[in-house]
């Protein structure tokens, strides 16, 4: 019978940080990630100044520096008819070492991340193992059934306490007494790349274009592209055509036009993925030897990017309520309620701002329809622009969300 003191199911930021933070103070744990590798496409490669710090304080801020990395200062919306872009989000403002975002694709991230963590004799990371289902005993769940992707085998793997870290399909969702609130959306998001050429704009652009909203995210030679479609309407704007499409694109983009050598975006629909946006949260993360978090505890709108950035809040805090009590055998239900009290309010607080700019900006503006009373976008960006501590206000959001989590002090270690 194979055992451990904590089974994360599913490798992404949230259960790899988890996994090291644990690691390091003595708790044996095991990571189970169904995938062979962490190399997935159009993923959240964003990583904020929070998590900066908390790469500082774990001794990896050298080697995460190493990796090919991008660094995004500012935050850019086109306002008014013709476009022009305003900055209303100056990330390089914010005092502090990492007065940036990171762009650094999410795989480099959680190779590093898995690295750092086999160094540690009680860390295990089990590829290519999907979790098939939860081990119950007298209402505690007691560790997962699992299937190997490589050969069809499957086995149990018991643990003192799972947690559930495999995003919005994780099969925590399915159990009742969690309670799974949702919320509309107004939108899907297709991702695809676009070549970046020189003299393009840097940083973090937005576009608005007819029914449909862009963020560019600058990756050094291409832009990563997310179009903001309505909800529902993937099928119908497919079989308008591409072409009808990158028009569209570029009429609400126009520097995208400058230069004879630039390369053309998509060249077929294979090469736009859709993502279907949900946002919802469990009413309770947690139940007798389980805990939820990141996405599988709340999906998050991918509006403001953060999402990432919560999920890796989520793991540090677990980290800290639950390494003494799993390192002594005392974790309880006490102990995962105290993790779900602690990330409740920026939870709530994050997703409440979502559903305003989802009622207020991104629905109207699918519609067609202006998103500010009065038709005065312009005004506003201008008294933005002359105040300029009015950007660290968005900025400091997107950097730092609601507030830092600070992980055991069992797991930091020295830069260097």
């Amino acid at each position: 019978m194979e055992r451990t003191t904590c089974c994360v199911v599913g490798g992404g930021p949230a259960g790899m940080v988890l996994g090291l933070l644990l690691a390091r103070t003595g708790v044996e744990v095991t990571v189970l990630e169904k995938h062979g590798d962490f190399l997935r496409d159009f993923r959240g490669d964003t990583v904020h100044p929070s998590t900066l710090r908390l790469l500082d304080d774990l001794g990896l801020a050298d080697r995460f520096a190493a990796l090919p990395q991008r660094h995004v200062h500012s935050i850019q919306l086109p306002i008014g008819r013709g476009g022009e872009l305003f900055t209303v989000g100056e990330i390089g403002s914010l005092p502090g070492k990492y007065n940036y975002v990171a762009m650094v694709p999410q795989w480099d991230l959680l190779d590093l991340l898995a690295d750092e963590a086999n160094r540690e004799p009680t860390f295990q990371l089990r590829t290519n193992t999907e979790v098939t289902s939860f081990l119950m005993e007298r209402g505690r769940v007691t560790g997962v059934r699992y299937r190997d992707r490589t050969n069809g085998s499957t086995g149990e793997l018991r643990a003192t306490l799972t947690v559930a870290c495999d995003g919005r399909g994780s099969l925590a969702r399915d159990l009742p007494e969690l309670g799974l609130q949702e919320f509309a959306c107004p939108m899907d998001v297709w991702w695809f790349r676009l070549p970046r050429a020189e003299g393009d704009p840097q940083g973090l652009v937005g576009n608005v274009g007819e029914r449909f909203l862009t963020a560019m995210i600058d990756r050094g030679d291409y832009w990563q592209c997310a179009a903001l479609i309505p909800k529902g309407a993937d099928a119908k704007c497919r079989a308008e055509g591409l072409d009808r499409f990158l028009a569209a694109f570029t009429e609400a983009t126009p520097w995208i036009r400058r230069g004879p050598d630039r390369e053309p975006g998509p060249r077929s629909w294979d090469e736009v993925k859709l993502l279907n946006v949900r946002m919802d949260r469990l009413r309770r993360w947690h139940r007798p030897g389980l805990l939820c978090i990141g996405d599988a505890a709340h999906a998050m709108s991918p509006v403001f990017g953060i999402g990432i950035n919560l999920a890796v809040e989520d793991a540090v805090a677990a980290a800290r309520y639950l390494a003494g009590p799993l390192r002594e055998g005392t974790v309880g239900l006490a102990d995962v309620r105290a993790v779900q009290r602690r990330r409740w309010p920026t939870t709530v607080a994050t997703q409440g701002l979502q559903r305003i700019a989802h009622a207020r900006v991104i629905g109207p503006l699918l519609q067609g329809r202006s998103p500010v009373a009065g038709g005065e976008p312009l005004r506003l960006a201008q008294v933005l622009t002359k105040a300029p501590w009015l950007k660290r206000a968005p900025a400091y959001f997107l950097a730092y969300g609601a507030g830092r989590e600070r992980p055991p002090a069992e797991s930091l270690r020295r830069s260097g």
